[in-house]
């Protein structure tokens, strides 16, 4: 089942049912979490809970991505509460676009990069027997609910950032429950997007990179989805396609399994606060800066997978100056 989050003809905030083009909209619920905490009371699935409170009420999906009333999936009303991360270094194939903007090898041809010793290590022990734990993923944090922008939204880049970079990514979307245990709503693709170039003047300028805004959807998918996913990620400006590749995501292509990556995450008790909402990105094998890609202001960044639904469109936009130094006020 696919759900939305979304605003409605009257302007009212709503959660939908994408079912063949038209939006159906559900009673009671008007956010994500609140469905989302409509199934726990009632131990019920996400999708049987949606079912359950299905209206007559339909609206036109398209028109309503195209008057980008289509919101985030899951969003928190207090933003500080939405946790948005991610893991690197999980896709097969991968760690050789990854390491080809990581200067390569320091010492010979023998030798491996922290990138290519962390990818090793996650095929060696990435995918543990059911219940145990695994190797540790590289992990980052990208921000909170503030940084997360909606289907059709712009993807800013900062004045200081030197470049603005698609991934395309499996996202993970998940509610704290009030007993403070993850329960996972579903899952999304996302564009993770991050600042290749920095990353690739320092390797441990990867956390630098990584704080940019994201978008995930514009669907939720509940339930269980395939082990392999194909999906295409394009770059269009001025309304010309100036870049297009699939990429592969899922477990059949990732040196993690998904409960490895979510153990490592979830395993730190801030992460674990009843009631935050969380984003948590996959990692990816496929970047338009592999191919010598460089963006401009202007771009439209496009990501589907059939599983997922409606693409997820957003453009990017080239940011003034902001916080210059010196800025800081002493008392």
């Amino acid at each position: 089942m696919n759900l939305i989050q979304f605003v409605d003809t009257k302007n009212k905030r709503a959660v939908g049912l994408v079912s063949g083009g038209r939006i159906i909209k559900l009673k009671k619920a008007v956010s994500m979490t609140g469905l989302a905490k409509l199934a726990l009371k009632e131990a019920k699935s996400l999708a049987a809970m949606a079912n359950a409170l299905a209206t007559t009420i339909t609206e036109d999906y398209a028109a309503a991505l195209k008057e980008k009333r289509v919101l985030p999936p899951l969003t928190h009303d207090d933003a500080a509460h939405c946790i948005i991360t991610g893991t690197g270094l999980t896709h097969l194939g991968s760690a050789s676009a990854r390491d080809s903007m990581h200067k390569k090898l320091e010492g010979g041809a023998v030798a491996l990069t922290d990138s290519l010793k962390m990818f090793k290590a996650g095929l060696e022990g990435g995918k543990p027997a059911k219940a145990k734990a695994g190797v540790q993923p590289e992990w980052f944090y990208k921000g909170d609910g503030r940084w997360l922008v909606p289907p059709g939204a712009v993807l800013p880049k900062p004045s200081f950032a030197l470049d603005g970079g698609e991934e395309p990514e499996l996202a993970g979307l998940y509610l704290i429950d009030a007993n403070g245990r993850p329960v996972r709503l579903g899952f999304a693709i996302g564009n993770e997007y991050s600042d290749h170039v920095t990353e690739r003047q320092n390797y441990l300028l990867l956390a630098h990179s990584k704080l940019r805004h994201c978008s995930v959807g514009p669907e939720l998918v509940t339930g269980k989805i395939p082990a392999s996913i194909e999906g295409t990620s394009k770059i269009l400006r001025k309304g010309e396609v100036i870049w297009q590749k699939p990429f592969l995501t899922g477990e059949a292509n990732m040196s993690h399994t998904i409960a490895n990556l979510e153990y490592h995450h979830f395993k730190y008790d801030a992460f674990r606060i009843p009631g935050d909402v969380h984003i948590h990105f996959f990692g990816t094998a496929t970047l338009s800066i592999a191919d010598g890609i460089e963006t401009q202001d202007g771009d439209i960044f496009e990501i589907e997978a059939k599983p997922f639904g409606a693409a997820l469109c957003n453009p990017l936009k080239a940011m003034k100056q902001g916080f210059k130094p010196g800025g800081v006020k002493p008392l």
